[in-house]
């Protein structure tokens, strides 16, 4: 499976994650079908934010009533690994719901990309996303009090 996605988002996520190097940093990624035209950080609320993320579930919601209501849809998330590689971790793995939300994981000055799939009861799998940056034509009107990138 491919991704498009644009270099200034891909930029903006790696820059966000080496600017964190004590915890993960974590966000929604927006769009259409398999094209993420936007990255909207969010708050990681986890009580471990060192090696664990979780998205503020007020954002989440509040992007997908976006969504409802005529904007980008939720294709699903990022988040870094400060201390690790660009790829799913065990903890990962457990805590993945396999609904094939595409996953980016910044690490090591990389991005990847990665599509959660089902693997029994206990836990998800991920096989690997190619990622292809194409730049938008026209750049979406972006809402102040937002912090997308696209």
């Amino acid at each position: 499976m491919t991704v498009t996605i644009s270099s200034d988002v891909l930029d903006f996520i790696r820059a966000a994650a080496a600017a964190s190097r004590g915890a993960e940093i974590c966000g929604l990624l927006l769009g259409e079908g398999n094209r993420v035209v936007a990255a909207r950080p969010c708050a990681n609320i986890s009580s471990e934010p060192w090696h664990r993320f979780e998205i503020d579930p007020v954002a989440l919601i509040a992007a997908h009533r976006a969504a409802r209501g005529g904007g980008p849809a939720v294709l699903g998330h990022y988040h870094s690994h400060p201390t690790g590689l660009a790829e799913p971790s065990a903890r990962d793995a457990a805590d993945a719901a396999p609904d094939g939300a595409i996953w980016l994981i910044a690490g090591g000055g990389r991005v990847t990309g990665w599509r959660a799939v089902a693997m029994g009861r206990r836990h998800g799998r991920f096989d690997p996303v190619t990622l292809a940056c194409a730049e938008p034509p026209v750049a979406p009107e972006r809402d102040a009090s937002s912090r997308d990138f696209a």
